[in-house]
């Protein structure tokens, strides 16, 4: 299934189907004004990666796979985890340092809907290394048109 990011024109489309079929790291399905979706897919022993995001709730949903979910006040305290699968669902709260690792033995495919947008829509990324990559060289930046924090601060990430 091809999802296109249309936003922020409406759009409808089987997230479900979607989320089981994406084989990248993150693809941002549709990018509004005010949130967005990425569909995600994390290989066998990885992870989202550790990190917080200060101006950004996040809400997170599997669709396949199963794995642990961490989450707290600091990457070195990590005061909430959970055993994740099918169907669970995981918020995490502006400035929340979390991350979700793959313990099962097929990948790990959930989607996220962040407030307000945190991606460039459309954008693919293949693996960890790509958004990391285009992290670094301002390629992934929400467009002009969202609405983001009047004083927005940088993501964190464990390291």
């Amino acid at each position: 299934m091809t999802v296109q990011d249309n936003g922020p024109d409406p759009n409808a489309f089987h997230i479900e189907k979607a989320t089981r079929e994406n084989d990248t790291y993150r693809t941002v399905a549709w990018t509004g004004k005010y949130l967005q979706v990425t569909l995600m897919s994390i290989p066998v022993g990885e992870s989202i990666g550790l990190e917080a995001h200060p101006d950004t709730d996040q809400f997170l949903r599997l669709d396949a796979g199963s794995g642990r979910c961490v989450m707290g006040a600091a990457e070195d305290e990590l005061t909430f985890e959970q055993e994740v699968s099918d169907g669970w669902s995981i918020q995490v709260p502006a400035g929340t340092w979390h991350d979700v690792i793959n313990t099962g033995d097929e990948p790990l495919r959930l989607y996220a809907i962040y407030a307000p947008v945190h991606h460039a829509p459309g954008l693919v990324q293949q693996t960890d290394e790509d958004a990391e990559r285009d992290e670094e060289l301002g390629v992934d930046e929400p467009p002009a048109w969202t609405v983001q924090p009047e004083e927005s601060q940088p993501d964190q990430h464990a390291g």
